[in-house]
């Protein structure tokens, strides 16, 4: 096997949690091969560099390895090598959702007078 489809290659790596929500992304741009956009029918071979924009953040990777079928994350994680860059970029943004924290977050549902008022002054 030289090269798999994205799609497949996507669910396989476990950036995304079904084969269709795979697909979508590519389709919607969210998935670019060397900051081009792609079709879900296009392959990836080792070396190709993908930018993957999911709920976990924008990943920028090198294939490394190939798999058209899902197996254990200790394999998924052996197929692709992830940039400096890219780790440094989630690590920054997390740890600045981890010292700001929503104050609507805290609320549930409609907020009330006081709450509103609240939320003006801060």
């Amino acid at each position: 096997m030289d090269s798999v489809r994205i799609d497949k290659w996507l669910w396989a790596a476990r950036f995304f949690k079904t084969r269709s929500l795979a697909t979508q992304a590519v389709e919607s741009g969210r998935v670019r091969l060397a900051d081009e956009r792609i079709k879900p029918a296009r392959n990836v071979k080792p070396g190709d560099s993908l930018r993957i924009d999911n709920e976990g953040g924008r990943f920028d990777v090198v294939v490394t390895g190939l798999a058209d079928k899902r197996g254990p994350a200790s394999v998924a994680q052996g197929l692709y090598q992830e940039t400096a860059d890219s780790v440094a970029r989630r690590e920054a943004a997390s740890e600045e959702r981890r010292l700001f924290h929503e104050p609507a977050m805290a609320i549930k549902g409609r907020p009330t007078k006081r709450d509103r008022r609240l939320l003006d002054r801060g």
